[in-house]
C-alpha cells in the first residue's frame, strides 16, 4: 500500500480505510472476530474464502453483521 487512503460506507457509516484494502484488513481495523461476522460488499456476500483477496473499492458501500450468542 502507498499511504493512501479512501471513504468506504461501513453498516451505514462513513469510515476510511488503506488504498487497496481488503475485507480482512477491514475487519482487523475494526477489531472485529472473523468467526462471527458476516460481510456483505455492494449488496452481494463476501465468501469467508475470499476474504484476503476481496478488494473494497472507494465508495463501497459494506455490511458487516455479527452473532452473538445467547440463550
Amino acid at each position: 500500500m502507498d499511504g493512501l487512503t479512501m471513504k468506504v460506507s461501513v453498516n451505514g457509516e462513513y469510515i476510511e480505510l488503506p488504498a487497496e484494502a481488503t475485507v480482512s484488513v477491514l475487519l482487523k481495523q475494526l477489531k472485529l472476530l472473523p468467526d462471527r461476522v458476516a460481510v456483505e460488499m455492494d449488496k452481494q456476500i463476501v465468501r469467508r474464502s475470499d476474504w484476503d483477496r476481496a478488494e473494497i473499492s472507494a465508495g463501497a458501500s459494506l455490511e458487516v453483521v455479527q452473532f452473538v450468542g445467547g440463550g
